[in-house]
This record gives C-alpha cells, sequence and structure tokens, in this order.
C-alpha cells in the first residue's frame, strides 16, 4: 500500500506521545528495535510473535493504519509491541522521548515511499537532519537497516547515510542475522510481493560507530 501522505504538512508535526518503556513492554531490558514506518504492522506482529527475545516500537505516518495495528493488537497476545502515529522525524526531535531513544538497538526503514518526483524529495524519511539526529542520539553499535525495490531510492538513501562519519557500512553476507531484530528473517509484505515477481530487492546495514 503507498498512499500519498506529505510529511512536511503541519498534521504531522506532532507525534503521539510514547509511555515509558516499562509501562508499554512486559520486559522492557529486552533490546528495542525501531521500525520506522510500519504500515498496518503485519511485519511487527510476525516478528514480535515469532521472536520474543526483542522488544518493538512501529511509527507510522497514515493514522488509519495505526488504529488498524492497535485493533489488531487487542485481539493478541504480544507485550513485546506497540504502535505510534506521526512523523518519525519529530520523535527524534522531541526531547521527552530521550531516554526511549537511548534505549532504541536498532532501526529499519523498510520499502518507504520513494517520492520519484525531484521536487518532492524533500518528503522522503531519510534527510541530512534526520540523519544527523540519528548519529547524535543513537547509542555506539545501534544498527539502521534500509530496504527498497527501487534502485534510485537505494542509492539516495545511501548517500545520506554515507555523509555521516558517524555511519559504517556492514557487509550483509557477514551480517549475523541471528543476533538482530529479525532472527529468523521473516518479510515485509511489500518483500514478499517483490521476490513472489522477480525484482530485486536493495538492502543494506549501517553501524553507529
Amino acid at each position: 500500500m503507498r498512499q500519498h501522505v506529505n510529511p512536511l504538512s503541519k498534521n504531522f508535526f506532532a507525534i503521539d506521545p510514547i509511555p515509558p518503556i516499562n509501562e508499554i513492554f512486559e520486559n522492557p531490558k529486552l533490546p528495542l528495535h525501531l521500525d520506522i514506518g510500519c504500515a498496518s504492522g503485519d511485519f511487527l506482529f510476525e516478528l514480535s510473535l515469532k521472536n520474543k527475545n526483542w522488544n518493538y516500537i512501529g511509527i507510522e505516518i497514515r493514522e488509519k493504519l495505526v488504529q488498524n495495528a492497535n485493533l489488531k493488537m487487542k485481539n493478541r497476545e504480544c507485550k513485546n509491541l506497540f504502535f505510534s502515529f506521526g512523523n518519525a522525524n519529530n520523535f527524534f526531535e522531541q526531547s521527552k522521548n530521550k531516554i526511549l531513544i537511548d534505549s532504541v538497538t536498532s532501526i529499519s526503514f523498510n520499502f518507504p515511499d520513494p517520492w520519484f518526483k525531484k521536487k518532492h524529495h524533500k518528503r522522503r524519511v531519510i534527510q541530512n537532519k534526520f540523519i544527523n539526529f540519528l548519529s547524535n542520539s543513537m547509542k555506539k553499535r545501534s544498527l539502521i537497516f534500509i530496504k527498497t525495490d527501487v534502485k534510485e531510492l537505494f542509492e539516495y538513501m545511501e548517500n545520506k547515510i554515507s555523509e555521516s562519519i558517524k555511519f559504517k557500512k556492514l557487509a550483509i553476507k557477514d551480517f549475523r542475522y541471528n543476533e538482530s531484530f529479525n532472527p529468523n528473517k521473516i518479510q515485509t509484505n511489500r518483500e514478499k510481493y517483490v521476490l513472489m515477481n522477480q525484482l530485486k530487492v536493495y538492502e543494506s546495514i549501517y553501524i553507529k560507530i
């Protein structure tokens, strides 16, 4: 689902308050993964049910999808999962989220909206300002995962992240997924669709140094 929502609209300046992690997770000491652009949360639901050793937070700018995800939560035993509506850039800007941000072990950007027109590139989730926030707020050895089926967007995201001297690209072939937020290599709905149609998935992993 690619429903266009302008992230620069004033409607998205605020983000739903996220309670302290000891209030939203059964075990707040588990490593925490943040999925930005989580849509209706299918990917995170599967992750949280199959991997009880991590906590997960999904942030989605399309409010209706977050509402749908929270409705699903009522019917499932997910004690390591939380959803929030709003603009992820603003999440990192808010000082009240500092303690939560300090707990983040990894972040994923899975198939973000490509905003193909050049004049709309400023609407893409990964921007210089956002990467600067991440470079200054994420703890050392925390990870960023990017994944898309759009080559031009992939190159754009790589360039933005690589401009920061605080992130180093890792070799995927040597990466130990069994220690990551996704030890079973669960695929998003978009990834399943892309692979089913024999198209290419572009992905990279960066570590904070």
